[in-house]
């Protein structure tokens, strides 16, 4: 739905990006200006996905949609920085999800769905180190088994990260034995036994949602 929009604004970003060190006076302005309108539109449809964001959680409160992962409506989910933080998680703005998340868990320390999320966050942000200790503290208490091959799989990641590649496939190994039906863990073995490609993670995030 929004691939057109942000296609051109990528467009028009790059081209402000290519011509801004060498314009003169004049088109530096004019870029300038470009740049801004880029900045509004993209805060607006910001603000815009996290209100949409709100009446979604406003509405899954109330009808009591439940989650593919976890069993059940839990009041974490009705906070503001909970549905907040979906927003951002969504927008791929996973420094601004992980501070949201933060504030649930503060409020919610045994909430295993925040915690899934500031993890998931911290490990696209390349913050291995606190992302590893809240897949840790998650996976004893996860009941379902896609839960757990969702966390091994990270947990293959976060070791392919530190060099540790045979850690990495007992994790990828675990993650298939916990849900075969899960592709990551498989395209990521086949990284790490290769030494090529890209590490998958959270395609499956989605389940979350």
């Amino acid at each position: 739905m929004f691939q057109h929009v942000f296609a051109e604004m990528n467009h028009m970003l790059d081209e402000i990006m290519k011509h801004y060190p060498t314009a003169q006076e004049a088109q530096k302005h004019q870029l300038i200006q470009k740049w801004n309108m880029l900045k509004t539109m993209s805060d607006g449809i910001i603000d815009e996905w996290l209100s949409f964001e709100e009446k979604m959680g406003e509405f899954r409160q109330h009808a009591e949609v439940p989650s593919t992962l976890f069993s059940e409506q839990t009041p974490e989910m009705e906070l503001n920085a909970f549905v907040r933080g979906q927003g951002y998680f969504r927008l791929l703005m996973y420094r601004q999800a992980a501070q949201q998340f933060s504030q649930v868990i503060r409020q919610y320390p045994d909430s295993l769905l925040a915690r899934m999320y500031l993890a998931m966050a911290h490990l696209y942000l390349e913050e291995t180190k606190e992302a590893h200790l809240h897949f840790h503290w998650i996976l004893p208490l996860a009941k379902s088994q896609k839960l757990k091959a969702m966390i091994y799989n990270a947990l293959g990641c976060i070791a392919v990260k530190h060099g540790n590649a045979g850690k990495a496939q007992e994790f990828f190994t675990l993650a298939l034995q916990s849900d075969p039906t899960l592709p990551d863990p498989l395209v990521n073995l086949k990284v790490c036994q290769q030494n090529r490609g890209q590490l998958q993670y959270g395609s499956q995030l989605i389940s979350l949602m």
